[in-house]
């Protein structure tokens, strides 16, 4: 899965409004046009895609004498997540750096002032051991996102008592999608910015601040060893990082995936000093700019040691490199097989020894036989020992949507996986691993029997913004799945975050039996009310376990809670408004998509804003608790 990608006419109108930070305009294409160097001018891009609306006298978009007074480094968050991400879609990252460089200053980013950090009676990672939440789920071997009771801290009974203790703002920022992790009472999260936080979850107050290369979206990944506690994480343009727990200093970065568009969104996981780092990447919206020779990246997984970030082994998704298949109506070099990236976090197996993965769509033709599938690969060797497909021929852009030059022939359905697969023992005592795709269907396979489909169940409508996006939920009783199903009309006119939904189209929160996917219970969404910009019923965020309760993000910009026996709604808040922050950053809520609640210690913590898909823009991580 991608982001979703309820996408503009991004090339048919001209983007400039009151509410434009940078506007980008797309070059005329020609034939036998060539590549984007890989030592871009920014002079060049920017009278290339910007001097349209920045030089023109009379335009609302800000002028360059305007630009030129801002950091190079806020340049750079805008293009990459900010007001201006859907038009610099096209753009690679040598051409965003080098306009960002060309216009912006040197100077510094303003720094968070002293009242954000803690006192020195406040000690990192003092907590108890309970009060932790590692990585994307508590359980890499399972990745069922479902906190014990011991953990939580918070009982069934007491969830409908949950009350804000505190709000932290990412500054800058309009969107918030990281997935935060929590270790002994000390929170780890990053930002769109690319800054990595340490929090103390009790009180929000910060203990030290990482600035990353990219915007960092990834959960946290806490490794101990020999008594010492690092963390793992990975950002959007391709590095990953390790770091001392206690002080925040580098350990090692590396390069986990060379291509130029890898976009590193699934969390790592870790077993025994390893860590497995999937790789997904931007060439579906690079796609756009008919200039683009489509496609060259495979997805992948990489083993490194968590020592070092040495490789041990790296496996793709796509055995053979794609090789040149003609040329397309823009002179651009066609290129493929191509993409079957993977968006989620890995589910480990040590009994049997396997990894398992679930992949998305092609980007370009021939289309895979590992595409939109679930593939099991060798812990030790990464060689994959099997691979279920459910949707064929499966291959698709961000061109699509327009009948771009760089869509391939077959152009979609898009129905790739971008939640993980979840390992679980269903009540009969048999293991089975359950999938959610974007097909709006859940998949249940037999990892005894080489990935054998034992059942499948819709859940909702799918489509290409449609379906289960980020992440199931299971407690050993039933799995229960969420489905994003939005419709909407974008507004090319408007800011960020504009989008026209159907107020009462998307969403929806289905329980189904693990023994043989027949339907417990189905939980309606609720329309937005009122109606507004940037609303939607939808719900594509990943889910939240307790014991009792289960908890589904909104679109709407709503956190819920739902009773497992019957699906009965327990507790509502809406994070959608502004908020006072521990550490002083002006800060609001907005859509919540991408990474779901985090539950340690008698606390929920959640992110707010997600305004790529047309959704509400916000910057805000929240934390509850009873009172």
């Amino acid at each position: 899965m991608k982001f979703p990608r309820i996408l503009p006419r991004l090339f048919a109108v001209l983007i400039c409004s009151a509410a434009t930070f940078l506007c980008l305009v797309p070059a005329a294409s020609a034939q036998n046009s060539a590549p984007v160097s890989a030592n871009p001018s920014g002079a060049e891009v920017y009278q290339k895609r910007c001097a349209t609306c920045h030089d023109q006298a009379g335009s609302r978009a800000p002028s360059r004498d305007a630009l030129q007074k801002l950091s190079a480094a806020r340049i750079l968050r805008t293009l990459d997540f900010g007001l201006m991400m859907a038009v610099a879609y096209p753009l690679d990252r040598a051409e965003r750096e080098a306009v960002a460089n060309f216009l912006g200053t040197k100077t510094e980013e303003a720094a968070l002032p002293a009242s954000a950090f803690c006192s020195a009676k406040i000690a990192i990672l003092s907590g108890p051991t309970s009060d932790t939440w590692p990585g994307w789920s508590p359980s890499s071997a399972s990745n069922a996102r479902y906190q014990t009771a011991e953990r939580a801290g918070l009982a069934a009974g007491q969830v409908p008592h949950l009350k804000l203790k505190w709000a932290l703002g990412y500054p800058g920022d309009v969107t918030a999608f990281a997935a935060p992790a929590v270790v002994n009472g000390t929170l780890f999260v990053g930002s769109a910015s690319g800054a990595v936080e340490a929090v103390d979850a009790k009180t929000g107050c910060t203990h030290w601040v990482f600035q990353a290369n990219g915007p960092v979206r990834a959960a946290i990944l806490p490794v101990t060893s020999g008594g010492a506690t690092s963390v793992i994480f990975t950002d959007l343009i391709g590095w990953g990082y390790a770091l001392d727990a206690k002080t925040g200093h580098l350990l090692w970065k590396k390069r986990i995936d060379e291509h130029e568009a890898a976009r590193l969104t699934g969390s790592a996981v870790e077993l025994n000093g390893v860590v497995y780092i999937p790789a997904a990447s931007w060439e579906e919206t690079r796609s756009l700019n008919p200039e683009y020779s489509c496609c060259t990246f495979r997805g992948s997984i990489t083993a490194v040691r968590a020592r070092d970030g040495s490789v041990l082994w790296k496996t793709y998704t796509i055995d053979q490199p794609a090789h040149k298949t003609g040329v397309n109506s823009a002179g651009a070099q066609r290129w493929g097989p191509s993409g079957a990236p993977v968006w989620s976090a890995p589910t480990v197996d040590a009994k049997r020894g396997l990894l398992y993965i679930a992949t998305g769509d092609n980007y370009s033709e021939p289309a895979t036989a590992t595409s939109d599938a679930v593939m099991a690969l060798d812990l030790k060797t990464g060689k994959i020992a099997w691979s279920t497909q459910v949707t064929e021929n499966d291959a698709y852009t961000s061109a699509c949507r327009n009948k771009g030059v760089n869509c391939p022939t077959v152009d979609g359905p898009d129905y790739d996986f971008g939640s993980s697969a979840i390992l679980v023992r269903a009540p009969n005592g048999k293991e089975i691993l359950v999938a959610g795709q974007k097909s709006g269907v859940v998949y249940a396979f037999d990892p005894d029997a080489q990935g054998k489909l034992l059942w499948q169940t819709r859940v909702g409508k799918g489509g290409l913004n449609g379906g289960v996006q980020w992440g199931m939920a299971t407690d050993g009783q039933k799995v229960y799945a969420a489905v994003s199903d939005v419709h909407a009309v974008m507004n090319t006119a408007g800011p960020v975050g504009s989008a026209t939904f159907d107020p009462t189209q998307g969403g929806g929160l289905t329980a189904l039996h693990l023994e043989d996917g027949s339907k417990a219970w189905f939980a309606p969404s609720h329309p937005c009310d009122p109606p507004r910009p940037g609303c939607s019923p939808g719900q594509s965020a990943a889910l939240t376990l307790i014991p009792g309760v289960v908890f589904s993000p909104g679109l709407d910009g709503h956190l819920r809670a739902f009773s497992t026996e019957d699906g009965t709604m327990v507790w509502d808040f809406d994070t959608a408004r502004e908020y006072s922050t521990v550490n002083g950053v002006p800060a609001k809520g907005g859509s919540i998509d991408g990474a779901g609640p985090v539950i340690a210690g008698g606390m929920v913590f959640v992110n707010s804003g997600y305004p790529r898909n047309g959704g509400m823009p916000g910057n805000v991580l929240l934390a509850f608790a009873v009172e």
